[in-house]
């Protein structure tokens, strides 16, 4: 139908008012005509009547267009740039986010209605503010690291705590002591790993005066009371070391003393394949699986084999924009993967829960299961991951860095809990299963030996550790056993 055709159709309806031209008094955007467009490319004339009279009562200040012609390309032109935003994608993961944004603002030119990913745009902006604030560190420029951490405080969540301390640094650096302890205030307010807490206490404790590092300790508490018995220590060591009494727990008054010098644990659990070493706060509740999620078909998701790409080569971006609202089960198995692997530990979980029980073969069985043991100890849920772990018919390496991940776990929390005994076998059992210990863990193990008053043990394992690696913490180990 030409344009002259449908003028005069739409005049034979009363629409000739209505197409009149001039300036729209209300732009509407391309949401709003997309049903018109559409009704003209299909010259549905009737059906375009009726949708331009709902507009025109929705929007009474809203003047239609009188080239219906130009509508119409606009519905058959691309609204989106399809696989070029893929390449988007591929410069965020290898780094170069100069070509990364370039190449969307371009893009956001020739498809002036698209709108980019919400993920796309995040992990970018991340990326760029993250680089702005590493390379001001590494030339050791305060005034830039500072100033870029506050375009950016996304960069100084606790998943990134690192990020924090490195702020504090350069804040002392710039001679703004002040508002380093709020740096730390910030963390301790913010995040509830006990080794977060404790080092960020450590750290705190060369610029606090004795009233501040107890207030700051006060904030750790409220925040995490789970990690009080941790605080309290640390707390007490600190306050030895500048001779100041250490102030009464009536909750932990029954807590065996530890010997002067005993650091506070600041182990966590050895990166197993494809575990990632990012602090995060462990979470209790679990989440309810996505509406729909345990009635999905095990296959049928056209998404597949790119999701499976992403995922394979460690696009966890990428691999999760491209599998927002899972339709199969197999595109959701390696959502979890990518949700995993982004410190997204709960809803990897709830796709792992999902995927195990949906019968897509013993392997995928498995290594779901195995997902939801990573995902488990991911958050520091020692018990349920070991239940798992003892009904899944683990591979053997699957099985040594679970067991190796479990008992460094519970090591740790008994060292915490000056559990003594417990906390030597757990990293014993370390040891006859790796054949060897991480070096953190055994100094701990050195620690309780001390504190379990077994001098010469611990003597002889600092001088074993100090003989392999001269260091601060080895110095402090021999001093203490003697």
């Amino acid at each position: 139908m030409s344009l002259r055709s449908i003028r005069l159709f739409c005049a034979a309806f009363g629409l000739g008012a209505m197409l009149a031209a001039g300036a729209s008094a209300r732009d509407l955007g391309p949401e709003d005509l997309r049903a018109l467009r559409y009704y003209l490319e299909q010259n549905d004339m009737r059906s375009a009547q009726a949708e331009l009279r709902r507009l025109k009562e929705a929007y009474p200040d809203w003047t239609p267009p009188s080239d219906l012609d130009a509508l119409k390309r606009q519905a058959a032109a691309p609204t989106g740039p399809g696989e070029d935003a893929n390449r988007i994608w591929r410069l965020i993961e290898i780094g170069n986010l100069q070509a990364a944004r370039g190449r969307l603002q371009h893009l956001q030119t020739v498809y002036p209605d698209w709108t980019p990913p919400a993920e796309m745009v995040r992990l970018l902006a991340a990326g760029e503010a993250q680089a702005s604030f590493d390379a001001a560190v590494r030339s050791g420029n305060a005034t830039a690291a500072i100033d870029a951490a506050r375009k950016s405080p996304e960069i100084l969540k606790c998943d990134r705590v690192n990020n924090a301390w490195q702020l504090a640094a350069m804040q002392v650096q710039a001679g703004q002591s002040a508002g380093a302890l709020q740096t730390y205030r910030g963390v301790l307010s913010s995040c509830r790993e006990t080794n977060v807490l404790v080092a960020t206490l450590e750290q705190a404790n060369d610029i606090a005066s004795t009233e501040q590092v107890g207030q700051l300790a006060d904030i750790a508490r409220r925040t995490s009371p789970s990690a009080a018995r941790s605080i309290d220590t640390v707390e007490a060591r600190l306050m030895a070391g500048r001779g100041a009494p250490a102030p009464a727990r009536t909750d932990t008054a029954q807590a065996p003393a530890r010997q002067a010098g005993t650091p506070a644990a600041q182990s966590r659990p050895a990166p197993a394949a494809p575990v990632t070493a990012a602090p995060q706060a462990p979470a209790r509740a679990l989440p309810a699986n996505a509406p729909g999620f345990a009635q999905l078909p095990r296959t049928g998701d056209g998404r597949l084999g790119a999701v499976r790409a992403a995922a394979k080569s460690g696009a966890w971006g990428q691999c999760l924009a491209q599998s927002v609202n899972p339709r199969s089960v197999d595109v959701l198995y390696e959502r979890g993967w990518c949700a995993y692997n982004s410190e997204r530990p709960l809803e990897a979980l709830a796709a792992f829960k999902v995927a195990a029980g949906a019968g897509l073969g013993g392997t995928i069985t498995r290594d779901a299961r195995f997902g939801m043991v990573l995902a488990f100890l991911k958050n520091t849920m020692t018990e349920d991951a070991a239940r798992i772990a003892a009904t899944t018919p683990l591979t053997e390496e699957q099985r040594v860095d679970v067991e190796g991940i479990i008992l460094d776990q519970r090591g740790v929390r008994a060292y915490q809990r000056a559990e003594w005994r417990d906390a030597i076998n757990y990293f014993n059992a370390i040891e006859e299963l790796r054949g060897s210990i991480r070096r953190d863990l055994a100094i701990l193990r050195a620690y309780a030996y001390l504190n379990a008053g077994e001098r010469q043990t611990a003597r002889e394992q600092f001088e074993l550790l100090h003989d392999q690696l001269a260091t601060n913490e080895t110095r402090k180990g021999l001093r203490a056993a003697r």
